[in-house]
């Protein structure tokens, strides 16, 4: 009878994928917010209270924690926050780069535009508004924060992901909306290194898209047909927040 109604119980019946990690007060976050920032479920309010049988917890965490997302406002001084963002910008096609082979041979690889437009010859260009994620399989080492940032013998860090070429070509050849991974950074470690700053984070950020860090679980989705789905807290002024994010798969 009602459109939406039919829709979703069409929808419940496809493969529904969870992308985001589980948090708890053991998850690791970068090394530069300082200890003690994180402290989940704390207690305030507990069963036996004759005011009211319930419990009452409450949540202490930095905006970038687990799977979260990044609004331009965390890279630009005055740059736009979350509020910015309407519920159905939180919606997208879903077009899945996979580099776990190159990644197997080189942890520090950076995605080109050779491997975006390969993906391309396969299943379509990528649409407008699309959320392009980049699959390394590097979701595999959480929560071990050292494996995450492939830290060597001589205390470098060695992962992959972004090189800038390849973000100017999704958003400017293309129209995405936003980039996800797997890693903890935008930029594969190599990258950074060479340009002595997050270059490409600054970069999807300066142009006023969203990312989402930290996913997980990118090998159980089609590279091309799903639609992503993120949802985060409606708080004024956050530059990032964690995420809960999925894909609807046919």
């Amino acid at each position: 009878m009602f459109k939406l109604w039919n829709a979703l119980s069409e929808a419940q019946n496809l493969k529904w994928v969870e992308l985001s990690h589980t948090m708890d007060n053991d998850s690791p976050y970068w090394s530069g917010i300082p200890e003690g920032s994180v402290e989940l479920n704390k207690t305030v309010f507990d069963w036996g209270n004759p005011m009211l049988e319930c419990r009452i917890t409450t949540f202490k965490f930095p905006g970038q924690f687990g799977t979260h997302i990044d609004f331009p406002a965390h890279f630009v001084k005055g740059g736009v926050a979350a509020e910015a963002f309407a519920a159905k910008q939180g919606v997208f096609p879903l077009c899945v780069i996979d580099v776990t082979d190159k990644v197997a041979k080189d942890p520090t690889y950076a995605v080109t535009v050779e491997d975006i437009k390969a993906y391309e010859n396969k299943y379509g260009a990528i649409p407008d508004g699309a959320f392009v994620a980049l699959r390394t399989d590097w979701y595999k080492k959480w929560p071990d924060m050292n494996a995450m940032s492939g830290i060597a013998e001589d205390g470098s860090e060695n992962f992959p992901g972004w090189s800038l070429p390849a973000l100017q070509y999704i958003y400017e050849t293309r129209n995405a909306a936003a980039s996800g991974h797997e890693t903890l950074d935008t930029d594969a470690s190599k990258e950074a290194a060479k340009a002595g700053d997050l270059a490409c984070e600054r970069y999807v950020l300066e142009k006023g898209k969203l990312q989402i860090e930290l996913m997980c679980k990118l090998d159980k989705v089609p590279a091309a047909g799903a639609v992503l789905v993120a949802a985060w807290p409606n708080f004024k002024g956050a530059n990032g927040l964690p995420v809960r994010v999925f894909a609807i798969c046919e």
